[in-house]
């Protein structure tokens, strides 16, 4: 239902989506590499969110795009451990809610 195919165009009627373009830092390849644009959707609340989704979350140095690899809660609530698909390590801190820009549904490139 929310795919519509004709002649000439493709139209995709998601909820709550935007258009991403990232910076290429390798940090995804193979799943997001160069000149890979996305359709990210914003989470209704933090149970929307699961480990192996791709998110995009806040920093103090920009927006980052990693797959969640643990989920979790503690004493400020729910929290998200990411890493990138081509990185052996994952990212330095406890993502929260708060911070999430949105959830990757497609790559399109």
């Amino acid at each position: 239902e929310q795919i519509k195919v004709s002649s000439n165009n493709i139209l995709l009627q998601i909820k709550n989506a935007t258009w991403s373009k990232f910076t290429d830092t390798n940090s995804m390849d193979p799943f997001i590499d160069e000149n890979a644009n996305a359709i990210e959707i914003i989470p209704d609340d933090p149970d929307s969110i699961a480990v192996g989704d791709v998110i995009s979350y806040k920093t103090e140095y920009g927006i980052v795009i990693h797959r969640v690899v643990e989920k979790n809660i503690d004493d400020e609530g729910v929290y998200y451990i990411v890493k990138g698909d081509n990185s052996s390590f994952v990212d330095p801190v406890k993502v929260r809610y708060k911070d999430i820009e949105g959830v990757v549904v497609a790559v399109i490139y």
